[in-house]
């Protein structure tokens, strides 16, 4: 998962509320946001990982997301 799939994930599962939990929402993996895990260089999909288990969101939707449709 890249920066910007991992951005685009956090937009499609949680809408507007999305930027609040990537900059408020502390990750027991780090101690830290999903924000700052980034920003020290955590890989973007652990991090979505981690931000999923936290927020509840079921084991369908975690996997595969904030990928683009294939080009045609």
């Amino acid at each position: 998962m890249r920066r910007s799939e991992f951005d685009r994930a956090v937009d499609d599962e949680f809408g507007p509320q999305g930027r609040v939990l990537v900059d408020d929402l502390i990750l027991p993996p780090w101690q830290m946001t999903a924000r700052e895990a980034l920003k020290v260089g955590e890989p973007p999909r652990a991090v979505w990982l981690a931000l999923c288990a936290e927020a509840d969101v079921p084991d369908a939707r975690r996997h595969g997301v904030g990928r683009r449709e294939p080009k045609r």
